[in-house]
């Protein structure tokens, strides 16, 4: 069994800025996302200490996989293989200036792949596969997993084999995490948290 999470929300995220590889941090939202995962999977998972949790190195990746550590009482382990799609001469850019030079991203499904000197969807599915199948099989495979958004695509494609036209249509949540057990794939909903920026932007008014 793998729970598949995807890291809180970055400040990058909330700016509509493409991360790819490069490092932005969890905003207070992403970290109360974090904690919310911790708590969901701490209901989950019996016997933490014959669980393991892998997380891709970025730092927005690390610290969610730290912050849901914490919670089970174990160490994380770091693998590059699980980092996100290269973005190339996009990363740090704002996603809405990149699609505006370039009109013919805004119908094409596969855009994220196409950036200059980025990685191609090929690329990051051959090691993101390439990880997966060197994991225990089921039933003893007993892994939490913490990724990003296309790598999280990729990881629940290589799992289920699913064509590329299903594989970029998924959904990238980061109020949920992934159960990929038995051949099929459940999504389960972490509990609603408040972004404590605006809960005390609304403290302010109220005085």
């Amino acid at each position: 069994m793998i729970y598949l999470c995807r890291h809180g929300q970055t400040f990058h995220n909330r700016e509509g800025r493409m991360q790819g590889q490069t490092e932005s941090d969890l905003t207070p939202l992403g970290r109360a996302q974090a904690g919310a995962m911790g708590e969901l999977l701490a209901s989950l998972v019996e016997r933490p200490a014959e669980w393991r949790i892998v997380a891709s190195p970025l730092r927005r990746a690390r610290h969610t996989a730290e912050t849901i550590a914490a919670r089970l009482g174990l160490a994380v382990e770091f693998e590059d293989r699980l980092m996100e799609v290269s973005v190339g001469a996009w990363s740090n850019r704002l996603r809405d200036e990149v699609k505006a030079e370039n009109p013919a991203l805004l119908s094409d499904p596969d855009w994220a792949f196409k950036s200059p000197g980025g990685e191609t969807y090929d690329d990051i599915m051959g090691r993101v596969s390439g990880w997966l199948a060197e994991q225990a099989p089921e039933p003893d495979r007993r892994l939490i997993v913490v990724s990003h958004g296309i790598a999280g695509w990729m990881l629940r494609g290589a799992y289920a084999r699913l064509p590329r036209e299903e594989v970029v249509a998924l959904d990238t949540p980061q109020n949920a995490i992934f159960r990929l057990s038995g051949g099929v794939i459940d999504r389960l909903a972490c509990e609603p948290v408040e972004d404590p920026e605006r809960v005390g932007e609304a403290a302010k008014e109220a005085v």
